[in-house]
């Protein structure tokens, strides 16, 4: 028996290889396909099924392609409608693979479709979970995301929840091992462990939506506490995992095209194609095309363009580091964007050779930050991270201006004004100047330095405090 978790850092994505006797399942396949099918032609086996936990929202799968190509079925849990043939299989159904066996457990909760699937080893003894959104290490799938379109309540769900957990996977044997769709960092849960596999016995002691003690009641309420609303492209990912969507290889060939600086600037002249800028954070403040938007390969990549560009069907100019230009057509399909049109061949080192115009945004370390804040008393300041970051510390004068809804709060900032913006590391804050700077706001100055730094500093911060004693937090 083999067991291979194929992690993906930038979406925090776990998809499964598992392999025995010459036959492969797939668990939540990436939108690439040759990975799964190159390493099962190594095996020297042959793709049986791909089992689908749930129609994932923060990613585009790769089931449609792989069943393709690879002849696999399809394999969803009980209330799975789709546009393509799959197996929607009913509660406790088996699979078999080679000597293994798969049972479908329906966990209903994170959406009505979520299933877990039990692998039974060569005697029949459960031996892991494979649990999707249900169950994460250190926390549940997040209740909010299914109940659109149907006669549900967030709390209805948060309530089929706690029912799937205790009556299905609670009664496990606690030496099971827990292998959950995501890990730390994915948008799917609250407050996921940067680990990316367990044990549910250690779950059990550990992961607060599972103490035994538990009440449904205080379960909704601790379940459902402090959700901060999905990213607008989830439910646009969780449709195309419905309907399908075109083959990779075609989204690759689209966008994989060269174009010299001539022809990039006149598709950029000719098309509404977005230009978007993947290189690091140092190469995009020596200079870049105007009107750009930088988000960086080298970040949280795909998250951040499915949450800051609002049409799937955007069509995209890539400049990218050299060689690296396949991979952001392939990174931006993960999240359903399958539009690139081309990228700009020689980068930007191409485009200045031509004398071609370039744009810079003013860019300090935290050291002159520190002597602009102590010098000004009207500083106006953007802090661009997320709202839990922001209420644990914040500079003291500084504005919230969270990344993730920068196009709705653009309307509370004001042109004339000189903003220094910041974040946790200043990737965020380079993005945000980035389109802060394409929409007219000409008097930005980025931070590039860690909030650490600041905090170190003699910035005047505010950290959280104890509504009962008044202490920091």
């Amino acid at each position: 028996m083999t067991i291979e978790q194929i992690y993906t850092g930038c979406l925090a994505q776990g998809a499964y290889y598992i392999e025995n006797g010459g036959e492969v399942a797939i668990i939540d396949p990436l939108r690439e396909t040759s990975p799964y099918l190159e390493r099962a032609q190594k095996d020297g086996a042959v793709i049986k099924y791909i089992l689908e936990t749930h129609f994932h929202a923060d990613f585009v799968s790769g089931h449609v392609d792989l069943a393709k190509k690879s002849g696999a079925q399809i394999v969803y849990g009980p209330n799975a409608k789709t546009d393509f043939d799959i197996i929607e299989a009913i509660d406790g159904q088996e699979f078999k693979l080679g000597e293994l066996t798969f049972r479908v457990l329906h966990t209903p909760g994170h959406t009505m479709e979520s299933t877990c699937f039990l692998l039974l080893d060569e005697n029949g003894k459960e031996y892991a979970l494979f649990s999707g959104d249900t169950l994460f290490i250190g926390d549940v799938g997040r209740p909010d995301l299914a109940q659109k379109g149907l006669d549900l309540t967030i709390e209805m769900l948060a309530g089929y929840l706690f029912d799937s957990l205790r009556q299905k996977v609670m009664t496990l044997p606690d030496d099971v091992i827990v292998y959950p769709a995501h890990g730390a960092g994915s948008a799917c849960g609250k407050n996921m462990s940067a680990e990316t596999w367990s044990t549910l016995k250690l779950q059990k002691q550990t992961n607060y939506a599972l103490r035994a003690d538990m009440t449904k009641e205080e379960f909704i309420k601790e379940v459902t506490d402090g959700l901060t609303p999905p990213p607008q492209y989830f439910a646009k990912n969780a449709k195309l995992n419905k309907t399908g969507y075109d083959s990779f290889d075609k989204v690759l060939k689209r966008g994989v095209v060269a174009l010299n600086p001539r022809e990039f600037e006149v598709a950029a002249n000719e098309t509404d194609a977005l230009l978007l800028d993947v290189r690091s954070i140092g190469d995009f403040g020596r200079g870049f095309i105007p009107n750009s938007i930088f988000i960086g390969l080298d970040g949280s990549f795909a998250p951040w363009v499915g949450a800051l560009i609002p049409d799937l069907k955007q069509e995209i100019l890539i400049i990218a580091p050299k060689g690296r230009e396949a991979e952001t057509v392939k990174r931006l399909s993960r999240v359903g964007f399958d539009h690139s049109i081309g990228y700009l061949d020689g980068g930007m080192e191409a485009w200045q050779g031509e004398g071609k115009e370039i744009d810079t945004i003013n860019t300090i370390d935290v050291a002159d930050f520190e002597s602009a804040f102590n010098n000004d008393e009207n500083i106006a300041i953007l802090d661009v991270r997320k709202p839990g970051e922001w209420s644990s510390e914040h500079v003291q004068s500084a504005q919230h201006f969270a990344l993730d809804f920068i196009d709705k709060n653009m309307a509370e900032i004001n042109t004339e004004t000189n903003y220094y913006i910041h974040c946790r590391s200043g990737y965020r804050s380079t993005v945000a100047a980035s389109i802060l700077k394409a929409r007219g706001f000409e008097n930005l100055i980025n931070v590039n330095g860690t909030f650490e730094e600041i905090s170190a500093s003699a910035i005047h911060t505010t950290a959280a405090v104890c509504p009962t004693t008044g202490k920091p937090l």
